[in-house]
């Protein structure tokens, strides 16, 4: 199979590179997927870049030992394992899996739910990082209900996005940070209110929230829990845009010693899987797609991620 194979840290078009490797065996509980769409989420880009350097004493210091990235896939069931049930090749599924920037994937049964078929690969591929990202932070950390004052950080990125549409669908206020050429956009997604980055520091503005999503972590974790009302939560999800040897991390660090700061950690189940594909469904979701790009061009897509500016997602096509 083709696979994009990185071969050290640095620049996706210096580091990424197609190859032709044997496809995945699969284990009693996995399915083999034949891709049709992934997408690019920000462990891609960080493993790609490097950055912050001190990931890489985990992932490897010369290059990372998984050498192929990529998390979230939709596609088409070729083969399944002798412990799975419930899917048959031929089926449409979508999920989590390890290393999906190739044209085969082995992908845990658990992490799958079939694919309806008016969802397009596209989109379905889109949906699964970001779209339980922000719902583990908005229905499980924040617990978001009718008339939850949220505010949503970098409210037009793949997170952001998804995050301003859930939140809404609980019944939220939402008031969305981007900056004005995505105004019009988080807006038609269901953000109340708008609050433009580039000319207003939102930290300082006089409203308080219940709920804080932070996708940026680009003011200090100190200064946007000004923001909470009493009872309320601050939810850090960002390692910051720069690179050097720690990046955002401190930020983080610091941000998690806080009394009113939640760490998101969604579940990549079949059980959240199956809750965010109704939303999907339901329409009260939709998938924001910036571009997609063939895997031959995958270094581009990460590089397009990595200008950390793209709205909503960013997506390979198999």
């Amino acid at each position: 199979m083709r696979a994009i194979v990185q071969t050290g840290y640095g620049a996706p078009e210096q580091v990424l590179r197609i190859e032709e490797i044997d496809a995945p065996a699969i284990g009693p509980d996995e399915v083999l997927i034949r891709v049709r769409a992934t997408s690019v989420n920000t462990p891609d880009w960080a493993t790609v870049a490097g950055e912050p350097s001190i990931l890489r004493l985990g992932a490897g210091p010369r290059r990372p030992r998984r050498r192929i990235r990529g998390s979230d896939v939709a596609g088409v069931v070729e083969a399944v394992g002798a412990g799975v049930a419930g899917l048959v090749p031929g089926d449409e599924v979508f999920g989590s899996a390890q290393g999906t920037f190739a044209e085969y994937v082995a992908a845990p049964a658990a992490r799958l739910v079939k694919k309806p078929a008016g969802l397009t690969f596209t989109d379905a591929a889109a949906s699964v990082m970001a779209g339980l990202t922000a719902l583990a932070a908005m229905r499980d950390v924040a617990h978001v209900s009718a008339g939850t004052r949220v505010l949503v950080n970098g409210a037009s990125g793949g997170v952001g996005t998804m995050a301003v549409q859930i939140a809404k669908a609980l019944g939220a206020e939402v008031t969305a940070v981007c900056g004005p050429g995505n105004a019009e956009l988080v807006r038609s997604l269901g953000a109340d209110h708008v609050v433009d980055y580039t000319s207003e520091d939102f930290t300082r503005s006089g409203p308080r929230f219940d709920a804080v999503l932070d996708n940026v972590l680009n003011h200090p974790p100190k200064a946007t829990a000004r923001l909470l009302a009493p009872g309320g939560v601050l939810m850090p999800n960002s390692i910051g845009n720069t690179g050097g040897l720690l990046a955002g991390l401190p930020r983080t660090a610091r941000a998690a010693l806080m009394a009113n700061v939640r760490l998101v950690k969604p579940a990549y189940d079949r059980e959240n899987l199956t809750a965010l594909l109704e939303l999907l469904e339901t329409g009260k979701v939709r998938v924001v797609v910036d571009q997609a790009y063939p895997l031959d061009h995958a270094a581009s897509a990460v590089a397009h991620m990595l200008g950390h500016h793209a709205r909503g997602k960013i997506v390979i096509t198999a």
